[in-house]
């Protein structure tokens, strides 16, 4: 893993400075309702409060899903092409948790609760390939695992100005969590408690852990959805599956970062070549936005 100073928003901070030093004004807390278009082409954006923004040419960073079946009128798009947006696999079984903890996890194989090796790297709990088999099962039928699959990392032992002074973050990335959960169950009921089967989990490997966390906090895929807009809380905006891949994303006909409506955009993960954290796509689109500025 490549850790970020301060934490991953140290990314975004520095895009930031860089964009407002080049002239970019920048709004926050500002979500939009609606892409405008006239005659074909976008004319803007509205946002939530009613506040217009006129532009000759808008990017969404936002899924598919989202950008074509929320944001604009599906009558304003060819129905060959909504049909295809709507065909988009958004299949997720993935959560988040970050735990606040009051000194370092000691784990039986490697004791110790100072930061060492046994810290610093990626802390898989996945014991073998029958363990993931059967994790994976539950989430076939709707449940969340009963023993779930996990991936560990301790930010703050290599960047200490993530937590105060002796104190560590934790974050967890669990698999798997269905977004559609079985008949009866519901994430805003299920989440505290599928957080303890993942500390207990946790606790046959770091016995202490238990008595270390100060904080918790359960991100579901139902969470990643409402909170951060991503369609079935898929991280990637949509599957990173061989058919919605290289050509094929986000579909078919429409891999060059462009759309149906003229001067609109697409330029987060859910174009080629997909999620990661790398910034490939957009800056592939904003060469493909160059492009036809100039032509």
């Amino acid at each position: 893993w490549g850790y970020v100073r301060g934490g991953m928003g140290g990314i975004t901070q520095a895009m930031a400075a860089a964009a407002r030093r080049h002239g970019a004004e920048i709004r926050t807390n500002a979500p939009v309702a609606r892409i405008l278009v006239h005659d074909g082409r976008v004319r803007g954006v509205v946002l939530a409060d009613g506040t217009e923004f006129a532009a000759p040419r808008a990017a969404s960073n936002v899924d598919a899903h989202v950008t074509f079946l929320q944001f604009l009128d599906p009558r304003e798009l060819p129905p060959d092409f909504v049909r295809t947006i709507q065909g988009i696999d958004y299949s997720s079984a993935s959560l988040k948790i970050n735990v606040a903890l009051s000194e370092l996890p000691d784990f039986t194989a490697l004791p110790g609760s100072q930061p060492g090796p046994q810290h610093r790297g990626t802390i898989h709990i996945c014991p073998d390939l029958d363990y993931m088999e059967r994790a994976y099962d539950d989430a076939k039928f709707g449940r969340p695992s009963a023993s779930p699959v996990l991936e560990c990392t301790i930010a703050s032992v290599v960047d200490a100005t993530v937590a105060p002074p002796g104190k560590h973050l934790m974050s967890i990335f669990v698999q798997y969590a269905p977004y559609k959960l079985a008949r009866g169950l519901d994430w805003d009921t299920e989440k505290e408690q599928f957080g303890d089967n993942v500390v207990n989990t946790i606790a046959e490997y770091a016995p202490n852990i238990k008595d270390i966390i100060l904080h918790r906090q359960v991100v579901t895929p139902l969470d990643l959805e409402r909170t951060w807009g991503l369609s079935e809380g898929n991280i990637f905006q949509g599957e990173l599956s061989l058919e919605q891949l290289f050509f094929l994303r986000p579909v078919a006909g429409w891999a060059q970062f462009r759309s149906p409506i003229k001067n609109l955009y697409m330029c987060g993960s859910a174009t080629h070549p997909g999620g990661g954290i790398m910034g490939a796509p957009g800056r592939l689109a904003a060469l493909e936005i160059l492009k036809d500025g100039a032509a």
